[in-house]
């Protein structure tokens, strides 16, 4: 048969035109690779084609995750490297659905994947240039190579995706034409404005209409819908919120002239739609801490996303979690409970100014489950920190360094890489546990002198020595007397601590710290907590450690829940991109037994003015009027460190367990002085009673009798 003279024209393309005219240009594009590349004249095209599968990667593209507070209600922000929500094509107006496929392809609902007339159009054109101008893509097409590129895992991956290439067209229309074996028409076109970009960082119809509209995609209009659907092709040069609206008007009256020949609108809605200007109402879609709903929830988000780098369910490395977070579609609700979030921000702030050089700050969790429900501080969560206040440092100060507050990211109350601060006389506790742990009963006799030598040897000239001893002080003459463990915990007698701590072994008062969640935030303690060391670290037990409140919270809640420790929790529950849940438990074990917490709660109730169950406090304590606010059962210890560079309280009912500190974080050598000694004890006892004013009363289980003892006083020691 001649040949005619047009199809000589095409060259090259002559083998594939006849193809086409045989079995249909769609057969020999996919069917019979080696002559459509050859209609391209890509070389080595076959080979790379037939090493390609037909199959698009498993998965759904790149998805943020969203937080919610405690009700799974109130947004806490959201994660994502790509702002993309996946939504059903039901909760897609049907006008968006309708411009989409009038501005992207307009015989979506006729062909099989590929469309036959747009390749031969696009193969004559292309082989007249030389060059690779048209690509006859259809939707269909298009999310094809969404997927490859969203899904693509290395550079050359997305190369192969995104190269004008004949090789890499013919591999979209072999996959398009199996994805339409597989999907239906309502499952591609779903897929597509799921993935498709639209630009100003709106990923999918979801994104899109939130950026530019401030709505859901169920409500979108044929204007709204129109515009959107314009800009997938060049979403830089068509965005009305970056550019002169004239050019994105008129690729907007494009696709509405588009729908009125696909028979979607008439030509009367569509000159209605046409006769009205663009209207934006620019939206936001927040990204990680800095851009929570409320600012005073960003330290608790800084939290959050540290606890999620720890876990490894969620990748096998730090970075795979974080990808994981970033792109996995979780739906995470937390346990921050706003109202006590609230409470919390309100007390620190009110008693401490966001300017002050002192940070305030406190941490709510619950006990046997480590659930955090406020962490609260007297600063700004934020990354912009040329506006702060003067350094309280005056070497920093000369050198022009600015002090961090009030903006700062610094996680101020732990869960990150903060070194924290000294914790003074709540490290009591550790010691009071490991004594009772060691068999000694909370009825302990020791005559507590003004000043005691003991057997640890530090530094001639250092804090609290006498030669070469370490020689500790009480705060009070009112001290000095015979005391027990109730006694002299509730009035924070440091003698008897420093005796305590002798008997017991200060290697094992720092074990027991560690085995209710304390680290070692900085060289120093790290040395001296190491089995080498620890025997001689009496001054341990004065809280000469830098902790976190997170981290005391916990600890001190593993007492109130009878020695079960659980590690801070920062997630009540959580579902992936598929809707399924995901199983979460809080990370406890008994770490002491019931009864020596017990012991030890029933101590620390003299602190409070609670008073003890089976014990005599003495006739005062260091906190008296916890117990009168809070107004249910409470324990507790008060912490003060050398020189009041930093001021404690723990507070504890069996329900919640809170941690409040002050200090400078710039400078540990600035001292918080007598007068703000009270603010964190006032900031524990309000927040308990608030959180749990509606709340039956529960009570304190009482220490067994065993464990009470009845031993006859000791003589009274030399030293003094």
């Amino acid at each position: 048969m001649r040949i005619p003279a047009a199809f000589h024209a095409l060259g090259r393309l002559g083998p594939l035109v006849r193809c086409g005219l045989a079995g249909g240009v769609l057969v020999a594009a996919i069917a019979m690779p080696i002559v459509a590349t050859a209609g391209f004249g890509a070389k080595n095209g076959a080979e790379a084609i037939e090493r390609t599968g037909t199959d698009l990667p498993a998965g759904q593209p790149p998805q943020a995750s969203y937080v919610y507070a405690n009700d799974g209600k109130t947004l806490l922000t959201t994660f994502y490297d790509e702002a993309r929500k996946v939504v059903p094509l039901s909760d897609v107006s049907a006008a968006a659905q309708e411009a989409m496929v009038s501005a992207e392809d307009q015989r979506f609902f006729e062909h099989n994947g590929v469309d036959a007339k747009g390749v031969v159009r696009a193969f004559v054109k292309n082989q007249v240039s030389g060059e690779v101008h048209q690509g006859a893509s259809t939707l269909t097409m298009q999310y094809v190579r969404n997927i490859l590129i969203t899904n693509a895992d290395t550079p050359e991956a997305a190369k192969e995706a995104t190269e004008q290439t004949s090789s890499r067209k013919i591999r979209e229309m072999r996959m398009a034409v199996e994805l339409e074996r597989k999907w239906t028409k309502a499952q591609i076109l779903e897929g597509y404005l799921n993935v498709a970009y639209f630009g100003h960082r709106a990923y999918g119809i979801y994104a899109a209409a939130q950026i530019y509209f401030s709505k859901l995609p169920k409500d979108l209009t044929v204007a709204e819908s129109a515009m959107l659907a314009g800009l997938v092709q060049a979403p830089s040069e068509y965005d009305p919120a970056s550019t002169d609206k004239k050019t994105a008007t008129e690729r907007r009256d494009w696709v509405v002239d588009r729908m009125v020949t696909v028979g979607y609108l008439s030509p009367e809605a569509a000159a209605k739609v046409k006769a009205n200007p663009i209207e934006l109402h620019i939206g936001s879609i927040p990204n990680d801490c800095v851009s929570v709903t409320y600012n005073d929830w960003g330290f608790f988000c800084d939290f959050l996303h540290a606890w999620w780098l720890q876990q490894p369910q969620f990748g096998a490395t730090r970075a795979e979690r974080e990808n994981a977070l970033r792109r996995g579609g979780y739906v995470i609700h937390s346990t921050l409970d706003p109202n006590i979030q609230g409470t919390a921000h309100e007390q620190v702030t009110m008693r401490e100014s966001e300017n002050s050089s002192y940070a305030h700050g406190v941490v709510l969790l619950e006990p046997g489950t480590g659930k955090v429900s406020a962490m609260a501080v007297n600063r700004v969560y934020a990354l912009d920190q040329s506006g702060n206040g003067p350094n309280s440092n005056s070497a920093k100060r000369s050198a022009g360094i600015p002090g961090s507050y009030p903006n700062t990211v610094v996680p101020l109350l732990g869960g990150g890489d903060m070194s924290g601060y000294q914790a003074g006389s709540t490290f009591k506790m550790f010691t009071m546990l490991a004594a009772l742990d060691a068999g000694m009963p909370l009825n302990t006799h020791i005559y507590a002198p003004p000043k005691v030598t003991t057997k640890y040897v530090v530094e001639p000239g250092g804090p609290a020595s006498c030669g070469d001893r370490w020689c500790p002080s009480n705060a009070s003459g009112a001290m000095t007397g015979d005391q027990t463990m109730w006694s002299g915990f509730g009035k924070s007698v440091n003698t008897y601590f420093a005796q305590l701590v002798q008997r017991v072994g200060s290697e094992n008062a720092v074990a027991m710290a560690e085995r209710i969640g304390l680290k070692w935030h900085n060289d120093v303690d790290r040395e001296m907590a190491t089995p080498e060391r620890s025997w001689g670290w009496g001054a341990f037990t004065l809280g000469v450690a830098d902790t976190t409140p997170l981290e005391m919270a916990a600890a001190y809640a593993t007492v109130a829940a009878d020695g079960v420790y659980c590690a801070p929790m920062a997630v009540n529950a959580l579902w992936d991109a598929t809707g399924k849940q995901v199983n979460l438990s809080p990370a406890c074990n008994q770490a002491v037994r019931p009864e020596v917490a017990q012991a030890a709660a029933d101590a620390a109730r003299c602190v409070t003015g609670y008073k003890a169950a089976k014990g005599s406090c003495g006739d005062w304590s260091t906190a008296p009027g916890v117990y009168p606010q809070v107004k249910r059962p409470v324990a507790g210890k008060t912490g003060t460190t050398d020189s009041n560079r930093a001021a404690w309280f723990i507070g504890f009912t069996p329900e919640l367990c809170g941690a409040s500190f002050m200090a400078d974080p710039d400078n540990p050598f600035h001292s918080v002085g007598d007068a703000n000694s009270q603010k964190p004890v006032n900031t524990v006892a309000v927040l308990l009673h608030d959180a749990l004013e509606d709340k039956p009363i529960r009570y304190f289980t009482p220490p067994p009798d065993s464990i009470v003892g009845a031993p006859a006083p000791p003589a009274k020691p030399a030293s003094r």
